[in-house]
């Protein structure tokens, strides 16, 4: 049989639509199987896949040749093979779906989340001459009404859209009526409740997709760890997907870890700065406030500016260009800056406090370095942090039994969420935070306009280990903060990266502390030679000891605290002297994680005069400062809720809202509610609606200044809501 499966491979259809075209056209006999003649032609097709993405690459896309790991995967998805991409920002993780899209025909869809970075991806594809648009809140009814025409036309190369929109009734039938050639779901992590960023309108995905199918599915992020690419491929029902986890390992980027007080972090960062190789440099501060102190501490010496939610749309797009052009060395930003970002000369990225996850923390050093040239991340933490940290935790994570006691109470009739609130006696932000999380995992049903009724009975058991998964992440975050090993290495292993060589990097403040630029070593101490020798002496004779005995006996009377014994150990891990070992064991039902240390064949019958040679890390907060590295963060949760400390309230006294802004802002949050599927105070918390009404803001800049309004609710409905207060009060 002689005929051409190009358009099978290339276009929009599939090899079962394939075959029944054959079938109609009385070329194929059989649907089940195609002959062995078909089959060897697919093969031969299959062979010369390469070569004409190769030729697409670079008439299409100007670009020579592929990076490492672009084009196996390029090569699955042009097949029509579903794929879980997972590789580091900056990798190359775009071409991966619109090189394929070309090669398919047809529009591909790109779901994502992130409004700015649809615009931008949209504005490079056209720049190219391809024919792309985006649906999502930043656009006028026009616009939208026209993009929808060209897809529905066949005019798109591109489709990009926010993952709301397959909430509002009859979009996702739209889209249906004109199946798209390849579906992209960036940002893939947050499908997961495993993942650092879950949102809920990524769950509408998997009862969607199967509507837009059979054409091939491509998840995409930089950042998921064994379980949320499970979750991620569960979720979207591609469980056969390939899975290409690829290129975490930064070869070009020097990590380094410092315990500073909080205090003592901006002459630390000032200094570390002094360094011309150090800048341009992305300082990442833990808050607003610390952000603005910073920069305006830095601007005293270095060309600055400083990113943050609290600032409009205006002043944050003046700072980043100002950043991205050259005219301002460092940018000291919360974690909202970066997403997208694209400088390929920053020399350091440096953060001023624990992040929340390993996961934020890889993804956000990912920006130094990405033109190959060495660069530096450097890691300023305390056990503050971690206090902090876990503070959020409780306050985003009410305890169980406040959910329960609302489940309770719930019945199959719905009642309004206020009328429920008052029946139960709940604080009301306490009551929305439980009410949301009780929703997210199905044990209330909330319509829009807030009437609340009893959903399924199962929600504690995924609301609980959602819980645990975040403060496992504090865990992970606090344990790569004070571990022993190479840092990077470290990270990679955390994402299950396959194809690393599983090799020291050679270039970090384990590795290489000779070459740190933060870290300062000294020799030991008289009290501390002492400890080195208990520890070869206790070691020696038993074999191996578990960390927390081998502290109580090597340091007994001399004064040495749990921090300082550490830097003992690490200063003898570098050396070669001793190994560390990861172990743990049940115990009431929790698994306890604890590690071992054994010594090497160097470290055996080291003499004194060797121990004396062992650099001490000397660039460290004292004991006071906190310590208790041995002491798990959910341990320290357990502790902290026993000793019954009071919730700090983060919202502030205003005046009295006005009553007419009050209705029209709850009657539009409604209507927007409506649009969705989903309850009103998922478009902005009750909070946010007090504040609005009371201070009455007039422009984006005020609006920002609102309790719970950030960039993302701005662009989404800033204008309509500032509209909506002007009329109200005008009416």
């Amino acid at each position: 049989m002689k005929f051409s499966v190009k358009h099978w491979l290339y276009a929009n259809i599939s090899a079962p639509e394939w075959q029944n075209r054959l079938l109609h056209s009385g070329k194929l006999r059989k649907v089940e199987t195609m002959s062995a003649d078909c089959a060897a032609q697919v093969a031969c097709e299959r062979k010369h896949d390469g070569d004409e993405l190769k030729r697409i690459l670079l008439e299409r896309f100007g670009f020579a040749s592929f990076r490492p790991f672009q084009e196996e995967v390029c090569q699955a998805v042009a097949a029509g093979e579903d794929a879980l991409l997972v590789m580091p920002t900056g990798a190359g993780k775009s071409l991966c779906y619109q090189l394929p899209g070309i090669a398919r025909g047809g529009c591909t869809l790109v779901i994502s989340p992130l409004i700015a970075l649809m615009d931008d991806q949209a504005g490079k594809l056209e720049a190219l001459g391809f024919s792309a648009e985006r649906i999502h809140s930043g656009r006028s009814r026009e616009q939208l009404r026209a993009s929808c025409r060209m897809y529905l036309d066949g005019h798109l190369d591109f489709m990009f859209i926010a993952p709301e929109r397959l909430s509002v009734p009859g979009f996702p039938e739209m889209l249906a009526k004109r199946k798209p050639s390849l579906i992209a779901i960036d940002e893939a992590h947050c499908i997961s409740h495993w993942g650092h960023d879950f949102r809920p309108d990524y769950r509408l995905l998997g009862e969607r997709l199967p509507l837009l199918r059979p054409c091939p599915v491509i998840a995409l992020t930089a950042t998921a760890t064994p379980l949320v690419q499970d979750d991620i491929v569960a979720q979207l029902g591609i469980k056969s997907a390939r899975r290409f986890i690829r290129g975490f390992r930064r070869t070009n980027i020097a990590i380094e870890i410092m315990e500073v007080r909080s205090a003592e972090r901006g002459a630390t960062l000032a200094k570390l700065l002094s360094d011309a190789e150090m800048r341009p440099a992305i300082v990442y501060a833990p808050t607003r406030k610390k952000t603005d102190e910073l920069a305006a501490e830095l601007s005293e010496c270095y060309r600055t500016v400083a990113y943050h939610a609290g600032l409009t749309s205006e002043k944050r797009e003046e700072a980043q260009s100002a950043f991205l052009e050259g005219r301002v060395d460092v940018i000291v930003a919360t974690i909202a800056f970066g997403m997208g970002i694209d400088k390929a000369d920053v020399r350091s990225v440096i953060h001023t406090a624990l992040p929340s996850s390993v996961e934020n923390y890889y993804q956000e050093i990912g920006r130094a370095g990405r033109d190959g040239k060495p660069s530096r991340a450097v890691l300023m933490h305390s056990y503050s942090d971690r206090r902090l940290h876990l503070f959020l935790h409780e306050k985003n994570y009410p305890d169980a039994s406040v959910l329960q006691k609302i489940h309770r109470s719930l019945k199959s009739e719905a009642v309004q969420r206020q009328t429920l609130m008052e029946k139960i006696g709940m604080a009301p932000e306490l009551f929305e935070t439980a009410l949301d999380k009780l929703w997210v995992h199905g044990g209330a049903l909330v319509t829009p306009d807030e009437k609340v009724s009893l959903g399924r009975p199962d929600w504690a058991k995924p609301y609980k280990e959602q819980s645990e998964h975040r403060l496992q992440q504090l865990d992970e975050i606090a344990r790569f903060a004070g571990d022993f090993s190479c840092r990077m290495k470290n990270l990679v292993a955390h994402f299950g990266d396959n194809s690393d060589s599983g090799q020291n990097c050679g270039i970090c403040d384990f590795c290489r502390p000779q070459k740190a630029v933060g870290v300062q070593y000294r020799e030991p101490a008289r009290l501390e030679l002492a400890a080195l020798s208990n520890i070869v002496r206790i070691l020696d004779a038993d074999g191996h000891r578990g960390l927390h005995g081998l502290y109580q006996e090597a340091c007994s009377g001399l004064g040495i605290s749990r921090a300082e014994f550490d830097r003992l150990l690490d200063a003898m891990l570098r050396a070669g002297m001793l190994e560390l070992t990861e172990h743990s064991f049940e115990k009431d039902d929790e698994t306890i994680n604890y590690r071992r240390a054994e010594l090497t064949s160097a470290g055996s019958g080291v003499s004194q005069d060797e121990l004396k040679a062992l650099k001490i890390n000397a660039f460290a907060c004292n004991s006071s400062s906190g310590g208790g590295r041995g002491v798990p963060i959910t341990k320290q949760a357990q502790l902290r809720k026993a000793a019954g400390r009071k919730p700090i309230s983060l919202v502030p006294d205003f005046a009295a809202p006005d009553r007419r802004v009050f209705e029209a802002l709850k009657e539009y949050r409604l209507s927007e509610a409506r649009k969705r599927g989903i309850p009103a105070w998922r478009i902005f918390k009750d909070q946010t609606l007090v504040q609005l009404a009371s201070l009455l803001p007039q422009d984006e800049e005020n609006l920002l200044q609102i309790y719970g309004v950030g960039p993302s609710l701005v662009q989404k409905y800033g204008q309509e809501i500032i509209e909506t207060i002007k009329s109200a009060i005008n009416g």
